[in-house]
């Protein structure tokens, strides 16, 4: 119904079509997903009287402005504006939330935490993650003394750009002076630009570019460590979310690992400084690869769990203090 277009945002006839579908079904609670369709929920619900929920990925004007997108301002007051009228905001951080409170004025009792989350409720077994592995090695002819590092994202989006820029001038260099440390590092992901040359200059230095993927999972769960050197963008890293919960584990910049509390991931979850590179290499040397991630992240991760805490919130709003 919404399609795809860009100017799907701002399409008119989407009332008419949603009024009707809220009437018929006696709809009494709407969620919108970001702040794009804010006006879109005001017209519903000042004609049909749905309460209205919206669930931020992130702080969108932020996060363009992170980008250096000259708009971002005139988005920020969108923004501020679409949350004001919202009967109930989620935020993904604890973060976002207190930004949100502190920034757009919102009423600190009608915000919650609603993290992104994952569909499982238990790491994979040790035999799986060894079968995806072996085909890891088998695909991209990695030697069995080799450690398989991995970085994911969708590559023209800035701050994944940004990270491989990171990975490649910055972290990679450190790992290859330690030359009894054996390893490869896979990169995933569409849409990297044409000026990088699929990273085929980079193939000598450990690195493989893997372009899209049809299953990430395979490389989730085969994977030995994660990297995420990510610092700008905003909200909490769903990769990362992904990443643990394949019980993989993963080196993130703090601003990368935000939304992400490190006493339930564990030793899995290995945080330092942002652009403290040195540290970061030191981090995949020293990395706790058997560790097992414990069963407290899936209770904070898993979707099941996440929505009877959103409808319950909903049903009878939790009264929070302003910090």
């Amino acid at each position: 119904m919404l399609g795809t277009s860009k100017l799907r945002y701002g399409n008119p006839l989407l009332f008419f079509k949603l009024k009707e579908i809220i009437k018929q079904n006696k709809i009494t609670d709407l969620i919108i997903v970001h702040p794009y369709y804010g006006w879109l929920a005001w017209l519903l619900k000042k004609s049909t009287g749905v309460k209205l929920s919206l669930l931020s990925h992130n702080i969108e004007a932020e996060r363009f402005k992170s980008m250096g997108k000259w708009w971002w301002k005139m988005l920020w007051i969108y923004e501020k504006n679409t949350h004001k009228i919202i009967d109930h905001n989620f935020f993904v951080t604890e973060e976002d939330l207190d930004f949100a409170v502190n920034n757009f004025k919102l009423e600190a009792v009608k915000c919650d935490v609603i993290t992104y989350g994952i569909d499982w409720k238990h790491p994979p077994t040790d035999i799986e993650k060894k079968e995806a592995a072996d085909k890891l090695r088998q695909k991209y002819n990695i030697n069995s003394t080799e450690k398989i590092l991995l970085f994911n994202g969708t590559l023209d989006y800035k701050p994944n750009i940004e990270a491989i820029e990171y990975l490649i001038n910055n972290i990679n260099p450190l790992l290859l002076e330690n030359k009894d440390f054996k390893y490869k590092i896979i990169i995933c992901g569409k849409g990297l630009p044409e000026s990088y040359h699929e990273l085929r200059s980079y193939s000598s230095q450990n690195i493989i570019y893997a372009g899209f993927v049809d299953d990430i999972n395979m490389f989730f769960k085969g994977a030995d460590v994660f990297l995420n050197p990510v610092i700008t963008g905003g909200g909490i890293k769903t990769k990362l979310v992904e990443a643990l919960g394949n019980n993989l584990t993963s080196i993130s910049c703090t601003s990368g690992a935000c939304g992400i509390p490190e006493e339930i991931a564990k030793s899995k979850l290995i945080v330092v400084n942002d652009f403290d590179w040195a540290c970061f290499a030191q981090a995949v040397f020293s990395a706790d690869i058997p560790a097992i991630i414990p069963s407290s992240f899936f209770n904070h991760f898993y979707w099941g769990n996440i929505a009877a805490k959103a409808a319950k919130i909903i049903s009878n709003p939790i009264t929070r203090k302003i910090k």
